[in-house]
């Protein structure tokens, strides 16, 4: 089993800045892709990026260039780093984890952009 805990949610304003962090632990041996997922009210949650083992990564076209994802292997964590958020970012952010055939959910942080 694995567990994920994120953290680094809030309330911004359009433009500014924030970092998602997600720490596994449990049994953490061999974790492979690493990712941030997110579910705004009344969507599907979707892909916002995602990091391998050996740090090759994919971003949804919505965040390139804005969004960077991120993982320390040895403290199990992977990040995100928003910048220039926008309102359509608002959404309850999810980390996610897979190891072998096994997909693992974090509880989810929500990120707010206002205006």
């Amino acid at each position: 089993q694995v567990q994920l805990v994120e953290s680094g949610g809030g309330l911004v304003q359009a433009g500014e800045s924030l970092r998602l962090s997600c720490v596994a632990s449990g049994s953490t041996f061999d974790i492979g892709p690493m990712a941030w997922y997110r579910q705004a009210p009344g969507k599907q949650r979707e892909l916002v990026a995602r990091i391998l083992s050996g740090g090759i990564t994919n971003y949804a076209d919505s965040v390139k260039g804005r969004f960077s994802i991120s993982r320390d292997n040895a403290k199990n964590t992977v990040y995100l780093q928003m910048n220039n958020l926008k309102l359509e970012d608002t959404a309850v952010y999810y980390c996610n984890v897979q190891k072998w055939t096994l997909d693992y959910w974090g509880q989810g942080t929500q990120v707010t952009v206002s205006s």
